[in-house]
């Protein structure tokens, strides 16, 4: 009985000894930290610059950083994070969408090997550069939908990364993780973009995919060569100012196509 006795009396004066120092030693309520925080959108995606929501707010409470370097923060959030800090509320630049520039599917790109390791991009990559025959494509193995904190990325049957606008939030996130580097952040305002990401000459693009872009400039020349870029053998779109959404009927390669937001069905298989 002794010793229980002993660990009762000891769990008594502990308990007693931590009352006391949280009364008289614990710090104060922090209710401006408290208010800042909440208005956090919780994701922890580091699209800010900082660690996560929690680092972002302690910076912001330092003064260490401004209102709307968070992507994830609604506009209503924002303007009441203004408010609560007491600092007018700057310009912010304009949303950012995630886009997969590569129509390199199971059904326009040839496989040169079978793989059969890591589901993993950058596992590929380090095993003879993937299996697709592009070394510019999207290896569709899943390693940017793993990292997107909104559930945005759809890996689709056809083993490509298909990005939800409606649900990207323009993190990057998935820019960084992606090895072939296919992934880009744009504005959302941008209507087009160009499905393709290798620079190499057009014979050498056919030998890998159907959908590439062979560079035959005719959207340059239907647009004007201050919207579209002609890179080597790879257009690009000017994102400072895109051409129209129409310009898509002139590609033959159909690699130029809209920024469209998916059906309500494929939102929902994907945040599922």
């Amino acid at each position: 009985m002794y010793p229980v006795l002993l660990l009762t009396i000891l769990g008594v004066l502990l308990a007693l000894a931590i009352g006391l120092v949280v009364r008289y030693f614990d710090a104060p309520e922090d209710a401006q930290g408290d208010a800042v925080r909440s208005l956090m959108p919780g994701a922890n995606c580091g699209g800010c610059g900082f660690a996560g929501c929690n680092d972002y707010a302690s910076a912001l409470l330092r003064g260490e950083a401004k209102p709307g370097a968070c992507h994830a923060m609604s506009a209503e959030n924002l303007e009441k994070l203004c408010r609560l800090l007491g600092v007018a509320q700057e310009a912010v630049g304009e949303p950012l969408v995630a886009v997969v520039c590569c129509s390199g599917d199971d059904n326009h790109a040839v496989h040169r090997a079978f793989y059969n390791g890591v589901n993993d991009c950058l596992n590929a990559v380090l095993v003879a550069g993937g299996a697709k025959g592009c070394s510019y494509g999207c290896l569709g193995l899943g390693s940017c939908a793993r990292v997107c904190p909104f559930g945005a990325i759809e890996i689709r049957p056809d083993h490509i990364a298909k990005i939800h606008p409606n649900l990207c939030r323009g993190c990057g996130k998935c820019v960084s993780i992606c090895p072939r580097k296919v992934i880009k952040l744009v504005p959302r305002s941008v209507p087009v973009m160009v499905y393709c990401s290798s620079p190499n000459k057009f014979a050498m693009k056919k030998q890998f995919c159907s959908a590439a872009c062979i560079g035959c400039r005719k959207c340059q020349k239907a647009s004007g060569e201050d919207k579209i870029f002609i890179n080597g053998f790879l257009a690009s779109v000017n994102t400072e100012d895109p051409p129209d959404a129409s310009i898509v009927e002139v590609c033959p390669a159909k690699c130029l196509r809209t920024i469209c937001p998916p059906t309500a069905e494929a939102a929902e298989s994907v945040q599922k």
